[in-house]
Formats: structure tokens, sequence, C-alpha cells
């Protein structure tokens, strides 16, 4: 099982202090939060994409691209990549790229979005938003597959004879999650072509989210790509970490009360009860990140949510600090504990290497299971 962080890049005014970081600041911030995360062993790093105040990364490749060349485990990926408004050859061309600059240590997160001034931006329309991310994924799908693609669709000019270069990493295309945090279809998108479906699984109760994977896995089974308990799920979670219950509230609370997205709204203990939002020791943490298989079944990645609402970047080196020394090792642990053998772990680019090659050398031709138990027995 993965865990890592995720960063949505937002500029926030510290409520404490009054601090505001510049844009500079704030993406070197991001850089030394990564490396932060690979130096206390977590294993992922994730960044959104965001064209719009208060957030600055608007090209997350750009950032990823910098960060592998000053790492060397970390798997690098995004929190989303809007599948909507990105020319899906743009995208195709950009994580060919930075698979062959990271060694392989990319996949990516696709999704919608959540801004919707986003789409007439970038030219497209609002209410075509899932048809959107429905062509072009088939695009994208095919651009990483085929040398050489003829294609005609309703959302783009059309392609004769194109190949989209470079061609990834090895003949392998990055792993791709769907992201979602509402939408059934993507659910479905992400089990017809087998991929990884990540939940975003931070506004919404258990409840939600609980239906959303069920949905998944389902359609990963009917689809024919495996069990349905052997289908590839991430989620996302918040924490905020202190020695004990009481400091960590009273520490984050100002944090919580003005964050951007959730700010100004529900009380900190109600947002805690209905999502997954854990502020506390981290046994807290620990115990409830633990409960989240009772609802999702087991699963591949776990990314926290932890460097937003303007909290200082000492901090936030402080929170990494605990969960890769006291948190995260004992997740693995009983994590594993019962985890049944024959469920995968997340594919990286070695197991789906290695995946490709044994069916280049089978008379079968390859299933994503192939991929999948591939990267279990890794």
């Amino acid at each position: 099982m993965q865990f890592g962080i995720f960063s949505v890049g937002d500029i926030t005014t510290d409520p404490t202090t009054g601090a505001t970081p510049t844009e500079g600041e704030r993406l070197r911030a991001m850089v030394t939060i990564a490396k932060k995360a690979e130096e206390v062993g977590l294993d992922v790093y994730a960044a959104g994409e965001h064209h719009n105040p208060p957030f600055v990364n608007s090209s997350p490749t750009t950032l990823l691209a910098y960060i592998a060349a000053q790492t060397e485990r970390i798997v690098l990926s995004t929190a989303t990549t809007l599948i909507t408004t990105n020319d899906p050859v743009k995208i195709a061309e950009d994580f060919a790229m930075l698979q062959h600059l990271a060694g392989g240590r990319v996949d990516l997160t696709l999704g919608r979005g959540n801004t919707g001034p986003v789409y007439p931006w970038f030219g497209k329309d609002i209410r075509q938003g899932i048809n959107l991310a429905i062509e072009n994924y088939a695009l994208l799908h095919r651009l990483w597959r085929e040398d050489v693609v003829d294609w005609k669709g309703h959302f783009r000019t059309p392609l004769q004879g194109f190949t989209s270069t470079p061609r990834p990493l090895d003949g392998v295309a990055p792993f791709v999650w769907h992201g979602s945090i509402r939408s059934p279809e993507i659910a479905e998108q992400a089990a017809y072509y087998g991929d990884g479906f990540f939940a975003n699984h931070i506004f919404w109760p258990a409840s939600h989210t609980k239906q959303m994977v069920e949905l998944y896995r389902s359609r990963f089974e009917h689809h024919g790509h495996g069990r349905a308990d052997q289908a590839i799920v991430g989620l996302g979670g918040q924490v905020f970490l202190a020695k004990n219950s009481q400091d960590a509230k009273r520490t984050f609370r100002p944090y919580f009360d003005n964050a951007p997205v959730y700010g100004h709204g529900p009380s900190m203990e109600d947002f805690t009860s209905q999502t997954p939002l854990t502020v506390g020791s981290p046994q807290e943490v620990i115990d409830r990140t633990l409960g989240f298989r009772d609802y999702v079944g087991d699963y591949q990645r776990q990314l926290f949510l932890m460097d937003h609402a303007g909290l200082p970047l000492k901090t936030v080196l402080e929170q990494l600090d605990i969960l890769g020394s006291e948190v995260v090792p004992v997740l693995r642990r009983e994590f594993a504990a019962n985890r049944p053998a024959d469920v995968p772990d997340a594919p990286t680019h070695a197991s789906l290497v290695e995946a490709a090659t044994r069916a280049s050398q089978s008379t079968t031709a390859p299933t994503v299971h192939d991929a999948l138990t591939a990267s279990s027995a890794r």
C-alpha cells in the first residue's frame, strides 16, 4: 500500500501571523515539502492543477519535473489533471516526457475540476463536462498505446497519422487514476478501462464514499478486469497532528476557521464528525484511517492533505516528521495484516513493465489483471 501527501497549492494568509507567502515562496515550499515527504519515507507526492487564485499551481508537470530532479524514490503524481480543459495530445506528451525525466516515477489522476469558470477560459462548455472527460480520455488512452493514431471526435480537430512524442517510457503508459467526488460516470470510466479510482473523500461522509467505491468495484469486475476486491482504489484525507488532541485542536482551529475551502462554515467538530478530517494525536489518526477499510475494503493508496489553509512551512514539515515516524509505519503494518495475498498493490512503472514483458512472451493477450498481479507480487 502506498502512502503520501497531496497539495492543492493554495496561497492563504496565515491567520495567526498575517503573513502571506508570495507565489514563488509557495511554489518553493511545495518543492521542499515533496523532498521532505521522500525523506520521511512516504511513497507519493501529488500536486493539484488550478488556474485561479488563491491557487498557484497551474502547471503540475513543470513542478513535478523540478521535484524529480531533486528526489530519487518518491512517485510523482497529480491530485488532478484536468482532462476536460487540457488537450489530450498535450497531456500525452507532457506525462510521457515526465516519465522519461523521472525514470518512470510518474502516474496521474484525471478529473473534471471543481471550478466552473475554468471551462470558458479554455474554450470549453461546462455543460459538456462529462462528455469531454469521456472523449478526451478515450483519445489519451490511444495516444499512449498506438504509435500512429487516426481519430475524429466532437471536441477537437481530427488527427491523421499522428504520433505523440516522446513515446511512453519502456512502451508502458503512466498508470491513470480517475478522480471523482460525486460523478458515477467517472467511476464507470475508471472501471471500463481497468484503471484506478481515486475517491476524493475529503468533503463527503463515509456513506457517500462507500457508495462510489462499491459502484467502481462492481463495474471493474463486470468489465472483466478481476474480482471487485481486486480493483485499484485510492483515497484522499486530511489530518493535523500533535502530541495530544487538545494541542492539535487548539493549533489547527484558526487555520480551519479561515481555510478558503471550508472556513466560515461548519465548526471543526462538526466537520471532523461528518468527514474524514482528523485533528488529533497520532493514535487518533491511525485509528481513523484504519477505519476507512471498513467501508471501502482493502485499497492501494492513501494520500493526506497537510499543507493548506495558511499553515507555515515549518509546521507542515513538523507534521510530516510525525506522519512518517509515528503514523505511517503503523498503518503499513496494520493494513497489511489481513490483506488477502491476491489483492494487488498499487501499480508502479516497474510492475507494469514486468506485466507487459510477460504478456509479450505469452500467446494470451494481456489483461489489466496481469499488471495488477505483477504489482502485487513485487
